[in-house]
């Protein structure tokens, strides 16, 4: 039987955040890792075979904390609020966590099953199935089919909002709250898109 782990997941993600947040992405090494948690790099390695690999958990780490807030918008009882909330969130979110948002902007599900078909599979999987629902379920709210319409004005524009501010590290302006909560809407309640 082997010895528990000194280092959970969480604190290897922790200090691999804090590293991106530091240097960017690049300064995420397994090494660097390593000596910030004072830890021997192959008990990283042990859990994550490949910095890659890591950053691929550390990006469904910053999924996960963004969908916290995320889904209880969704899935407001006022649908005018619930659009509101859905697409502030996004912007705030990205405001308040802009290292996690650059992760996310870097990489999307796809790519990472792509690459790690068997360590990330499931995982990945179920990653927007929840999210996925609750948008499937406010569009029920909508004539027709709206499931385009609602991911086009909960997604792509609140996503549009921030993306050039977090890519070139600037901070997001507070007008794109409201920009963001006004142009997703206005898409939502269009009948004639």
């Amino acid at each position: 039987m082997g010895r528990p782990a000194k280092f959970g997941a969480d604190q290897i993600l922790d200090a691999a955040a804090a590293l991106a947040a530091e240097g960017g992405h690049e300064a995420v090494t397994i090494t660097a890792i390593a000596a910030r948690l004072g830890a021997p790099s192959g008990s990283i390695y042990h859990r994550y075979a490949s910095r890659d690999l890591l950053l691929a958990h550390l990006w469904i780490r910053a999924v996960r904390r963004f969908q916290e807030g995320f889904l209880p918008a969704v899935r407001g009882p006022d649908l005018a609020e619930a659009v509101r909330a859905s697409a502030a969130h996004v912007v705030r979110w990205s405001a308040e966590h802009p290292d996690e948002a650059r992760l996310l902007l870097a990489h999307n599900v796809a790519e990472l099953r792509e690459r790690w078909p068997v360590e990330l599979g499931e995982e990945l999987d179920r990653l927007n199935t929840d999210a996925m629902a609750a948008m499937r379920e406010l569009a029920s709210r909508l004539p027709g089919d709206a499931l385009e319409r609602v991911t086009f004005a909960l997604v792509d524009l609140p996503v549009a909002a921030v993306r050039r501010h977090v890519l070139a590290g600037r901070p997001i302006p507070d007008s794109a709250v409201r920009l963001a909560e006004t142009a997703a809407l206005a898409v939502v309640l269009e009948s004639d898109l």
